[in-house]
């Protein structure tokens, strides 16, 4: 698929914009999503839709996907099991799934070889989706070699939903170069890419997240009204877009990543007008719905723990609706120093600083206690997908979350033997409980042809990838 072409990126500004007119160009995008088609909209039925209510609840649950990314990677010999295949004991890293061990893969043995070419950190997180080379650079010129599996799914299908895809995330976008490595910071902050130099804005406020999924919760139809309303407010969006786009060339870098972010929620805000104004083209219907009176987050809280939980539950929140298929969401930037020692009691001091165990137990220690915690989150999102029923299966059933993090060994930097698992069946077609050893340097792209299949978005090749996996 050819990927997106992007005017080039300008790293100097030499001339300054007024900050009236610019205010007043920015304010028309902000304003944007609080256009009364944006919230809360009157449900009205169409003949038809009533009609096929009884058909549409006998048809299959369509299958979900996210793809959750920690940093720093992992203390190995408390991730990876000793027994291949079923019947495999959980290490300490694991244990918290004991209770969905029967509903996850964990896989050893897959690799990224583009990865070993660039230092640190950056070379191995940009790409974590894509598997292709990273261009090591200061910022002028970024490219991850093509788009994320995420987004190549949601150009596939994120028609049929009113969200092609949602971008979650904890820590905000740090610009700037990390001059030990020679790399842009940008790269350590997206896993999600719709072209090899555009990667997608994640919401890291939970209230704003939860606002851009409740206002397409909240409608099915619009009326005659809300049609011309509609076509009003879409030729502003495409004046905004124009004048947005003229004015692009003339910012300097980082000015160009914001203004992009800002483009990229108006291009949604656009989608979701031109997807309630059409006829619904989903035959499939959720079963159950959340309750009306969902309290919004008031914001970012202060304890991490409560910020991560909060975003999992908006990708529950999301598939359950079927406001979107497709997710992503981020723990923390890579090469984070977070701090877990007053979430995790002997774990004081920086992550990425544990990470760099050096083989001292007072270093993989904690770095374990880490990656357990990660883990223990994913229970947790595993907890809420299993209990949400849908025919004779769960959401769990029909779902797949990749979870994993761009290295191995956080002290080597190590992109080989990655530490990944598959959450989900991926709608009954993938045989789970297992711990697949694949034979040394296996691309983890073999996964992703897995999944894109399982999706119903089939590629001969991604990535790297040398073949398919064999999930069933």
């Amino acid at each position: 698929m050819k990927p997106i072409e992007k005017a080039p990126v300008i790293l100097e500004r030499n001339w300054r914009m007024p900050r009236r007119s610019f205010l007043k160009g920015a304010g028309a995008m902000l304003g944007l999503p609080l256009l009364d088609a944006m919230g809360k909209v009157a449900s009205v039925a169409a003949p038809d839709a009533l009609a096929s209510t009884k058909a549409a609840s006998s048809v299959q649950a369509p299958v979900r996907m996210a793809c959750i990314y920690f940093p720093n990677g992992v203390w190995e010999k408390n991730w990876f099991p000793k027994q291949d295949g079923p019947g495999f004991e959980l290490p300490f890293a694991l244990e918290p799934l004991a209770k969905h061990r029967d509903h996850i893969l964990v896989f050893s043995g897959l690799d990224k070889k583009h990865s070993h070419q660039g230092d640190g950190h950056y070379a191995k997180t940009a790409n974590f989706l894509t598997g292709l080379p990273v261009r090591k650079t200061a910022g002028k010129d970024i490219s991850v070699g093509g788009l994320s599996i995420d987004q190549l799914c949601a150009q596939q299908i994120g028609h049929l939903t009113p969200l092609p895809s949602l971008e979650l995330g904890i820590d905000p976008v740090i610009s700037g170069i990390d001059t030990n490595v020679g790399y842009t910071r940008l790269y350590g902050c997206y896993i999600s890419w719709r072209s090899p130099s555009m990667p997608l804005a994640k919401e890291i406020n939970p209230r704003l997240a939860y606002e851009r999924l409740f206002s397409v919760m909240k409608a099915d139809r619009i009326s005659a009204a809300d049609q011309r309303k509609k076509e009003d407010r879409k030729a502003l969006l495409d004046l905004v877009l124009n004048d947005a786009n003229k004015l692009r060339n003339r910012l300097g870098r980082d000015d160009q990543y914001k203004l992009d972010e800002y483009l990229d929620s108006v291009r949604d805000v656009e989608q979701r007008l031109e997807f309630f104004s059409k006829p619904d083209p989903r035959a499939w219907k959720p079963e159950s719905q959340p309750d009306e009176d969902i309290a919004a987050p008031k914001g970012e809280p202060g304890d991490h723990q409560e910020h991560v939980r909060l975003m999992l539950d908006l990708i529950v929140l999301a598939f359950w609706t079927d406001s979107t298929r497709i997710s992503s969401f981020m723990f923390a930037n890579d090469v984070s120093g977070k701090n877990f020692g007053k979430l995790i009691p002997g774990t004081s001091g920086g992550h990425h600083e544990h990470s760099h165990h050096q083989d001292k137990a007072e270093k993989y220690e904690p770095y374990t206690k880490i990656n357990r915690w990660h883990n223990e989150q994913l229970a947790y999102l595993m907890d809420k997908l299993a209990a949400i029923r849908e025919g004779e299966r769960t959401l769990l059933d029909n779902s797949m979350v990749l979870f994993g993090s761009s290295m191995s060994d956080g002290n080597r930097h190590d992109p080989a033997n990655l530490p990944i698992i598959l959450a989900g069946r991926g709608g009954g077609k993938i045989q789970t409980g297992r711990h697949i050893a694949s034979p040394k340097g296996t691309p983890l792209c073999n996964l992703y042809v897995s999944m894109l299949d399982q999706m119903g978005t089939p590629v001969e090749k991604f990535g790297d990838s040398t073949g398919a996996l064999a999930l069933a």
